[in-house]
């Protein structure tokens, strides 16, 4: 078992990761050591705080009904959103600023409207097509 600290849209998670095949041999841990690793899980699950949902993969994203959806061009991290929900924006203002492939890509608004949701956050890996921002 080995434990990690992982930060994911601005949260910190503490999580223990048991490895179930051996990198060597590929066979599975022995019957000992899973009942052990199994008692240390339900050991974290319990005192983990309920309220707390891990945010969703990125191949796991719901997409948002209507409005106008602002998708990642590019593969990169955000490293920071310049609007707000709510937010009145005029198509070429610019929404959040992209680091990919070491450069800063401004993203802007491809339309006129109200901010309606922000679904990334600085820090936040996003792949091709992910979507940011929607725009009504």
């Amino acid at each position: 078992m080995k434990q990690f600290r992982v930060t994911v849209n601005g949260k910190t998670y503490d999580v223990v990761v048991e490895e179930i095949n051996t990198a060597a041999t590929g066979q599975p841990a022995a019957a000992g050591e899973e009942q052990a690793a199994g008692a240390d899980a339900a050991q974290v699950s319990r005192t983990a705080p309920k309220e707390e949902k891990a945010p969703a993969a990125a191949g796991e994203q719901q997409i948002p009904a209507g409005g106008t959806q602002v998708n990642a061009p590019m593969p990169g991290v955000v490293l920071r959103v310049e609007t707000g929900v709510g937010q009145k924006v005029k198509a070429g203002d610019v929404l959040l600023v992209l680091e990919a492939m070491k450069m800063e890509n401004e993203i802007s608004a491809p339309v006129s409207g109200t901010v309606r949701e922000i679904l990334v956050g600085p820090g936040t890996t996003v792949n091709t097509g992910d979507i940011m921002v929607v725009i009504e």
